[in-house]
């Protein structure tokens, strides 16, 4: 929930507008910072009523990128920003700045939110096998499976061969 209501941001800024009291003079009276009376006295002037509601709204890398270009054109301040484009939250737009210039572009791009998944994607043994489409005959893979088959036979045969001669071995041995 919203510390202050769209109401009461209402009538500080109408105290500060009609009642020719100061941002700092309306801050003391209601018990608030000074510097928010001043942001919502300047969202009130740029976007009316609208610009005093809570808004949750993600913005796009090249959205974030164009308000940083305008604000180093116009030579803007934050806060001046921040109330042109209706931009929630005191640090956004130094946030964003302070990102670019560590990351670039990929800095301002959207971070997926909420906890990561904790089980990894299966992925398949082998990924060739499965993106190719198989596109052999009937035949063909009949006969691959009779040539897998003779293959597996002699292996198996080979084997047992092997331990046979080592067991005559063993056998001579005693």
């Amino acid at each position: 929930m919203a510390k202050y209501d769209t109401k009461f941001k209402y009538e500080v800024v109408k105290r500060c507008l009609k009642g020719g009291r100061s941002a700092r003079a309306a801050g003391k009276e209601f018990g608030i910072d000074h510097a928010t009376v001043h942001r919502w006295v300047q969202r009130y002037r740029h976007h009316g009523l609208n610009g005093l509601n809570k808004k949750r709204e993600y913005y796009s890398a090249e959205f974030k990128l164009s308000v940083l270009k305008r604000m180093k054109q116009e030579g803007l301040s934050y806060q001046e920003v921040e109330a042109m484009f209706n931009l929630r939250g005191v640090s956004t737009v130094s946030r964003w700045e302070r990102l670019y210039h560590e990351h670039g572009l990929d800095g301002l791009k959207p971070k997926p939110r909420g906890r990561p998944k904790m089980m990894k994607p299966k992925i398949s043994p082998n990924p060739l096998k499965t993106k190719v489409e198989d596109t052999r005959t009937r035949q063909d893979l009949l006969d691959e499976i009779e040539y897998l088959r003779a293959e597996v036979d002699y292996l198996k045969k080979r084997k047992a061969l092997i331990q046979a001669e080592k067991a005559a071995a063993q056998k001579q041995r005693d």
